[in-house]
């Protein structure tokens, strides 16, 4: 089994420190609509106008009721086979809209800690098609990890082609009737919505298919992993909505299909246009919204081969170069769309907004932030300590100028500064920083601060057999506000409660039941399948199933999603069975008092 953990591989961090050098994403530039300000800075002349909103299709109209299902949808690590990711698990606004979570992809050689490996984001552990846990002969029993690095989706809304190779292009099709076209142009932020959902290394068991994903969320509820869920979607549940009725609101019938899906995603990723930044503001007329190292960085920016590809005001041209981070075979890029050889190795130039947030840059994700990638275009003129594979690399646009030969201030501190500080600060939107509305968004089960919750893991098994099991249990009990870092709580307080457990291997793809018990102030109440509790006298012989299912390797309980104004002390049990008769359950309860 592999440790992949970048943060915690020391190993592979020392065989890394060689090479955690380079450029800050592929340069871009293409000109997004952008909204008139007051008195522009046109700076020299130029036209310039802030970032505008989202281009938006005819066949997908941006509604509200829309927009809030995509939000849901977008932050429910429901959406994946196993519960662990949500397309937002692998999206954080505070991270610019890419990844926090950094692990090692083998890369090329499929051999760890050398010069090829990828800085990826984890997926899911490889599952087969009954949701057993498979030993993938890369990662074993840890999680998959993507093969390129995460891009920012923040303004994918204004490209025609999207991912790092452009494989979705801006025609919409029916995943369900390739013959069917939804949109015809403008649409590929709704083909790439849907790209992953599918993808058995970032969300999905081996075999998933559609008709999965829609049986799955006519059954779940929406959120019930997550805490802290800002205002706009805690209203879109109340009264206990499900997900066939959030798609009636949004549609005007409880159908779900993966075209909804992809255009209620979309939907929402258009709202999230990050033109806020001091820029945008200094652009429109605010002379002091960017400070002077800022604005003097913003002027020698214009003055490299930087903004040739990373042009005003996406900072992005949405085109596709080879800028030498390793030879183009490892990788072949855009290439595999087009069939084109000039395209070997090509890789889409990422927008520079929000670029200050982001600590893995480029698609193979170990350029670590601005000055690195900076470093990485001056090794041609400078000893920064990386290397540029020039075989296939592509000329900078207007100018002739070949990659190898940029210097950015590669002698000038002071310059080099400058444009550093707006790229890092002046380019980023405080509300994306600060995941603030329209970038707000709840707490994943999967990132849930361990010091703020009280909880009991890795409970050993017991059978009602008196024997052992290697079935495993765990619980947890957070304060959705995130303000308890202790295993009291306060009546006041709105409490979420799940369980999680590590099914006995032996039992995996079998049939049989879950069941919950809860222990309060000397009383057994047991959960039935509607999801109430109801008094239980202790005889196993009348313990209601909570739900019927196919065991996988985990299987998550919500116990409570708000248990408030309650208090006293309580243990819960948590227990199941393969229709043998047989209760496999906790051997401690999982506990915690209430005043």
């Amino acid at each position: 089994m592999h440790n992949n953990s970048f943060r915690t591989d020391k190993h592979c961090i020392a065989g890394f420190s060689a090479m955690l050098l380079l450029a800050f994403t592929s340069m871009v530039f293409a000109q997004g609509p952008g909204g008139p300000g007051p008195e522009p800075n046109n700076n020299g002349g130029q036209n310039l106008q802030p970032l505008g909103n989202a281009p938006v299709p005819n066949e997908n109209p941006i509604t509200e009721s829309k927009r809030i299902l995509g939000k849901i949808l977008f932050w429910d690590e429901q959406l994946s086979s196993d519960d662990t990711v949500a397309c937002g698990t692998c999206h954080k606004p505070a991270a610019g809209g890419a990844d926090t979570r950094l692990a090692i992809n083998p890369g090329f050689d499929q051999i760890f800690c050398n010069a090829d490996d990828i800085i990826g984001s984890p997926g899911i552990r490889a599952l087969d098609e009954n949701g057993l846990q498979l030993n993938d002969p890369m990662f074993g029993h840890d999680p998959q990890v993507t093969g390129r690095a995460t891009p920012s989706f923040f303004t994918s809304m204004f490209a025609d082609s999207n991912f790092w190779d452009g494989r979705v292009t801006d025609e919409f099709v029916d995943p369900l009737n390739p013959n069917n076209t939804i949109i015809g142009e403008g649409g590929s932020l709704e083909s790439q919505a849907i790209g992953a959902i599918l993808s058995s290394v970032e969300i999905a068991q081996q075999g998933c298919d559609w008709d999965d994903v829609v049986g799955k969320l006519e059954q779940v509820t929406p959120l019930s992993l997550a805490v802290n869920i800002p205002a706009d979607m805690v209203d879109a549940l109340q009264g206990g909505s499900n997900y066939l009725q959030l798609f009636s609101t949004a549609f005007g019938d409880s159908e779900i299909t993966p075209v909804r899906i992809a255009m209620a995603i979309a939907t929402y990723e258009r709202t999230l246009v990050p033109n806020e930044t001091p820029w945008d503001l200094y652009i429109a007329g605010d002379n002091n919204a960017m400070t002077i190292d800022q604005i003097q960085g913003w002027e020698l920016f214009n003055d490299t081969p930087c903004a040739n590809c990373h042009e005003p005001p996406l900072f992005s041209d949405n085109n596709f170069r080879n800028i030498g981070l390793r030879p183009a075979e490892e990788d072949l890029g855009q290439f595999e769309v087009s069939g084109q050889n000039n395209d070997r190795g090509d890789f889409k130039t990422p927008s520079l907004r929000n670029v200050g947030l982001r600590s893995a840059m480029m698609h193979v994700g170990w350029i670590t932030d601005v000055s690195d990638a900076i470093d990485f275009y001056n090794a041609g003129t400078n000893n920064t300590g990386h290397v540029q594979f020039t075989q296939d690399q592509s000329g900078i646009p207007g100018n002739g100028v070949d990659i190898d030969e940029i210097d950015v201030f590669g002698d000038d501190p002071v310059r080099r500064g400058q444009v550093i500080e707006f790229l890092m600060n002046g380019l980023t939107d405080p509300r994306v920083a600060a995941e603030t509305f329209p970038f707000d968004r709840p707490t994943l089960s999967s990132e849930a601060d361990t010091s703020a919750l009280s909880i009991n893991t890795g409970i050993a098994g017991l059978s009602s057999t008196g024997t052992t099991t290697a079935a495993t249990f765990s619980g947890s009990v957070v304060s959705t506000d995130g303000s308890n870092s202790s295993d009291t709580f306060s009546a006041s307080e709105v409490l979420a409660i799940t369980a999680r457990i590590e099914i006995d291997p032996t039992d995996f793809g079998r049939n049989g039941n879950i069941y919950c018990v809860i222990v309060y102030q000397g009383v057994y109440y047991a959960m039935n399948d509607s999801g109430s509790y109801q008094a239980w006298n202790g005889d196993p012989a009348s313990l209601p199933a909570a739900h019927a299912t196919t065991f996988g390797s985990i299987e998550n309980i919500s116990i409570a999603e708000q248990l408030t104004q309650t208090s006293g002390e309580f243990a819960i049990y948590i227990a199941y069975d393969t229709n043998d008769g047989v209760l496999r359950y906790n051997s401690a309860p999982i506990q915690f008092n209430v005043d």
